[in-house]
């Protein structure tokens, strides 16, 4: 009996632990929304590029054969791939 005693282990209660994960589960409750917009603000930023490439591209296309572009010229030429015409679409609408 003395030894049980005399063993007093240093750790951390169940409330200190219960405190600690609703702190964590509040920070994730504050940062997931946040991450989501992020990601929404940068396939709305990526979407704005794609457009101005392949409007550049077109451009070119212009000056080099003296008649107005379209994206499927675009691509035939190889100014832009398929997957840039796709977000290209996707994007101006």
């Amino acid at each position: 009996m003395k030894k049980l005693v005399e063993m007093k282990v240093k750790a951390f209660t169940l409330v200190e632990m219960l405190v600690v994960l609703g702190i964590i589960s509040l920070l994730l409750l504050l940062f997931v929304p946040n991450l989501s917009k992020q990601k929404e603000a940068i396939k709305e930023s990526g979407g704005t590029a794609v457009v101005k490439v392949v409007e550049s591209q077109m451009e070119l296309y212009e000056l080099k054969y003296e008649k107005k572009a379209t994206v499927e010229d675009l691509q035939q030429a190889g100014y832009i791939t398929e997957k840039q015409a796709e977000q290209y679409a996707t994007a101006k609408k």
